[in-house]
């Protein structure tokens, strides 16, 4: 099936089987590998992208369904110059990460959590981050990055 998209402001036309995942369609067709597959069950939020503005586990979606959507990968986030996203730059300066294979997927559903509810506290960040697993860190440096990086958004 032929699937035509937005990805990261720029046309995409893939040719996939009906059964492929949009995280496959992403890493393998579109060799947009800042996409990570963690669990393969939709538990870790690794592969977690915006869609039409809203996060959703590009795992749990087929590449088929985003006929015609809006996708933003952590590769589309920083500005065309290079400067990071407020999200991405928050997690760099608050320490929000250590190996960085779930940072991908938690600065997209910080993102979308900060455009949701803009004034989250710190318990509602966690528990709106519960979908995204690391395995790495205590999540303090994670919750901090979140409420720096909704504060650079505000300001932008």
């Amino acid at each position: 099936m032929n699937v035509q998209f937005l990805v990261n402001g720029r046309a995409a036309s893939i040719d996939v089987p009906s059964n492929t995942l949009l995280v496959q369609a992403l890493r393998e067709q579109l060799r947009l590998t800042g996409t990570h597959v963690g669990c393969d069950t939709s538990q870790c939020g690794a592969c977690t992208v915006l869609v039409n503005g809203k996060a959703i586990k590009s795992c749990t979606m087929l590449a088929v369904q985003a006929q015609g959507a809006e996708v933003q990968t952590i590769e589309g986030m920083a500005a065309a110059d290079g400067t990071m996203h407020p999200m991405q730059a928050a997690f760099k300066q608050c320490h929000g990460l250590q190996c960085g294979f779930c940072t991908p997927g938690m600065v997209m559903s910080a993102v979308d959590l900060c455009r949701q509810k803009p004034q989250a506290t710190d318990a509602e960040i966690r528990e709106l981050l519960e979908g995204n697993i690391c395995r790495c860190t205590g999540y303090q440096n994670i919750v901090a990055a979140v409420k720096v990086g909704r504060d650079g958004m505000s300001a932008a």
